[in-house]
């Protein structure tokens, strides 16, 4: 497929398929047309790729081939298990039933209409557990580094990552680990960083451009629906659904201010990601202290949700996020999301009243639950410290960019995002906390920590809170007293990943008017459809691991359906 048939002039068409979105939608593409069908895909933005390219890129897939190729002895029973007692009602079981049912088909059509490859994040655990079925050695797949050079020239319509790395280097979830511990395990980081720089600047001196993470996932479906002749429509906008009768038969949607109506015989799907970057949306649904700090594709301002509600789709989930803690940004820049930083030891964070308030190596979405709650129990977090020593700032990345014993950025401290201080006192003083309730705080974890048990909160007892803990420090890797007489602290914000909430939907992806009927010819999948998953997140790729599995199954269930014949619509 030529990088035409990418970006071809949008005009009224006909197709069996239109898949609204090109994030974790580019699956539902992809598998309708193996299915034989033919599909169109229109992208708001000048991108391809969605929220998809901007993640770390894993899935969570219970049972799927990846895993049992590479020894895991995961089953659907383990992984049904673990759903039922982890989600228990707050997720329609039908929903997650088909999800673990069609997991491992979706990874198999996956390989087979891509050239990607895979790999287990071994010992990368669930994020809960300990909870009956989880698993402590984890399910997380990722894509192995991908060579986006196979996408020639629409290389460039690839939605960029969020962090760029200061040289070429495919930095996979599975070297992140061990490459932020380098400093203390030079043994273990430092042939990985050697391997990855090889294979990034050798590979740009041959010709090809790796990528890692989302960028990888994203590229590589990319790549496949190129291959197929997929058309996609870019900066091509969701006006309206079209109707016939309660049954939707396409949509309106506007290309630079031209409007056009694409016909879809077996029906629209809605994969446009969630309301990530309307405010207002998230004021109403979610909490008023929430900034646009969101991590989401720019593009995901709710449109579909909007419009699947305007015609009769019942709503799910909309106060759930998938919550992330970030360092505050800079004005205009975007937050830096904190994933081992708040695991590693010499490190604890504090609310406004200077305490401690959650286990800090708790899952991210977790983390924003209890904010959350904190929030709406009338004694709100409000500005959120993470504090360490020397030491910690001596022996981790730290922010993704801030190598062991970089200076942290000028700009952090000329905006009061970060503070120095000698004394337990002056820190407090800086960052506007109560002194003793600070100095207490410390006092008592500093007291907690020799004995590798964190009576308060439970740091360190989850195999997933160790997972990102430094292994050369015992008892507890996630545990250890702060120097007292040389202290940082950053400023924290609550950002996310994108919003769990939206269409409420059945097991084959269809949006459910209140009264529980389905809307026939229409779907919804990702971020635009309530969570399978409920409240919670069950392991690292849930996110992305539900967005392409039921990609899969709403192209098997529209490929059964009756194709409405254009010619008889009005």
């Amino acid at each position: 497929m030529s990088a035409s048939s990418v970006s071809a002039q949008p005009a009224d068409v006909t197709v069996d398929l239109l898949v609204v979105g090109s994030g974790t939608g580019l699956a539902a593409a992809l598998s309708a047309h193996e299915q034989g069908l033919d599909v169109l895909v229109v992208e708001k933005t000048e991108y391809v790729g969605g929220s998809t390219a901007r993640s770390g890129g894993a899935f969570w897939i219970p049972a799927n081939p990846v895993l049992a190729e590479s020894g895991s002895k995961d089953s659907i029973e383990r992984g049904e298990t673990y759903l039922r007692n982890l989600l228990g009602d707050t997720a329609p079981e039908a929903r997650w039933r088909a999800f673990l049912a069609n997991g491992p088909a979706t990874v198999k059509m996956l390989r087979r209409t891509t050239q990607l490859k895979f790999l287990w994040d071994r010992g990368y655990s669930d994020y809960h557990p300990e909870t009956p079925g989880g698993s402590a050695s984890g399910r997380s797949v990722e894509s192995r580094p991908f060579d986006a050079a196979k996408l020639g020239r629409d290389r460039k319509l690839l939605r960029p990552g969020v962090v760029e790395a200061p040289v070429p280097m495919p930095v996979t979830g599975a070297d992140y680990k061990w490459m932020n511990l380098v400093a203390r395990k030079p043994g273990r980081g430092m042939p990985r960083i050697l391997r990855r720089v090889t294979q990034g600047i050798g590979g740009l001196a041959i010709g090809r451009r790796y990528v890692a993470g989302g960028q990888a996932l994203a590229a590589g479906m990319f790549a496949g629906v190129r291959d197929a002749g997929i058309p996609i429509w870019r900066e091509t906008t969701l006006v309206d659904l079209v109707r016939d009768g309660d049954r939707v038969v396409g949509a309106v949607v506007e290309h630079h201010g031209d409007r056009f109506t694409v016909t879809a015989r077996r029906g629209v799907v809605l994969a446009a990601g969630g309301f990530d970057h309307d405010l207002a949306m998230r004021h109403e649904y979610q909490a008023d202290f929430l900034e646009n700090w969101s991590l989401g594709s720019e593009g995901n301002t709710g449109d579909a949700i909007k419009t699947g509600a305007a015609h009769g789709a019942d709503l799910a989930m909309m106060d759930q996020a998938w919550w992330f803690p970030a360092v505050a940004p800079l004005l205009g820049e975007a937050p830096q999301v904190l994933l081992a930083e708040r695991s590693l030891p010499g490190s604890l964070m504090v609310d406004r009243h200077g305490r401690r308030f959650v286990n800090e190596s708790v899952g991210y979405m977790s983390f924003g639950q209890t904010v959350l709650d904190r929030e709406r129990s009338g004694d709100p977090v409000g500005e959120m410290w993470l504090i360490f020593d020397q030491r910690y700032r001596n022996s981790y990345v730290f922010a993704g960019a801030l190598y062991p014993r970089m200076p942290l950025p000028q700009q952090w401290y000329d905006a009061g995002i970060a503070h120095r201080a000698s004394t337990v006192t002056d820190l407090a003083r800086c960052a506007g906390l109560p002194e003793s309730t600070l100095a207490e705080t410390l006092a008592r974890f500093n007291a907690m920590a020799p004995a590798g048990i964190d009576d308060d909160f439970g740091r360190g007892n989850s195999a997933y809170d160790r997972y990102y803990g430094d292994p050369t420090v015992a008892p507890n890797p996630n545990l250890r007293a702060l120097d007292l007489q040389d202290l940082y602290a950053v400023k924290v914000v609550l950002s996310d990943l994108g919003t769990t909430g939206g269409l409420r939907a059945d097991e084959y992806g269809r949006p459910l008017r209140t009264d529980g009927s389905p809307i026939e010819g229409l779907y919804a999948i990702g971020n635009t459809a309530g969570n399978v998953f409920g409240h919670y997140y069950p392991g690292a790729g849930a996110t992305i691991g539900q967005g392409l599995v039921f990609g899969h199954i709403v192209a098997t269930h529209a490929a059964t359906q009756p194709a409405i014949a254009a010619d008889t619509l009005a």
